[in-house]
């Protein structure tokens, strides 16, 4: 196999499994890890790869930058209504339940579908998801306090730190930027990295909403580590390096 073939099967075997180490490949391919870097370094310039410590992933794990919350309500919104739907129907709320719910397009969605007559009690820091739900009658709805991002129109600082401290809910739904089996969930933002991190610890069970654009995606900051989350919910099948790894932690995989 030359160097044109070995380089062209690296990127297949990087589609496939998510993520590869230069050693194994080295030993794959019966030449010198030094082999493997300078065709690691080869693809990486080119864009097929991305070149890591110790080995590759997949280009599409370079992060794609923060749009507006206008904007991300647009795109995808048909598979976010999916999830959120198939989400609704996994919460098993009960009468009197505490929810968190996080600024996230996805979670918003599932904002409308939340159950009538239950009594329930729903904090969150998302200015608009407080407006949408604060004139139904049935719902106690607390906003979260703190400067809002514009980009987000999400509640982030000391102040809902502080609050979010105090709380114990009966879930936490949370949004992400991106999700991968090594950096776990992440945003870009660390203050709003920060909240999202405070709501996981104030719930006893964590449910994230994650469409298949998140799924290889890294940002700036992690919020939680695969084994935070109880129940993943998504529209695609998971590569499986992380499919391996949320089946380790024990976490529940749903596919709307």
């Amino acid at each position: 196999m030359n160097a044109e073939q070995r380089q062209q099967d690296i990127v297949d075997a990087v589609s496939r499994e998510g993520r590869v180490a230069v050693t194994d490949l080295a030993a794959r391919y019966g030449v010198t890890v030094e082999t493997i870097r300078r065709d690691l370094t080869a693809l990486d310039r080119t864009g097929a790869v991305r070149k890591v410590h110790g080995g590759a992933v997949p280009a599409t794990v370079l992060a794609l930058p923060e749009t507006a919350v206008a904007e991300r309500e647009l795109l995808g919104a048909t598979a976010k209504q999916a999830i959120a739907a198939a989400a609704i129907g996994a919460l098993d709320l009960r009468p009197g339940a505490t929810i968190l719910l996080d600024a996230g397009t996805t979670v918003g969605c599932l904002a409308r579908l939340l159950p009538e007559g239950l009594g329930l009690t729903v904090v969150t820091n998302s200015v608009l998801t407080a407006a949408l739900l604060a004139g139904r009658g049935d719902l106690t709805v607390r906003i979260l306090g703190g400067q809002v991002r514009g980009i987000t129109q999400a509640a982030v600082g000391p102040e809902a730190l502080e609050a979010l401290a105090a709380l114990r809910v009966n879930v936490a739904v949370m949004g992400t930027n991106g999700l991968t089996a090594e950096h776990g969930l992440s945003t870009p933002d660390p203050d709003e990295a920060a909240v999202k991190r405070a709501m996981v610890r104030a719930a006893r069970r964590v449910v994230a909403l994650a469409d298949a654009t998140k799924i290889g995606q890294e940002h700036l900051v992690s919020f939680a580590d695969l084994d935070d989350v109880d129940l993943l919910v998504t529209d695609a099948a998971l590569p499986s390096p992380l499919a391996a790894q949320l089946a380790d932690t024990g976490t529940e995989v749903l596919i709307a």
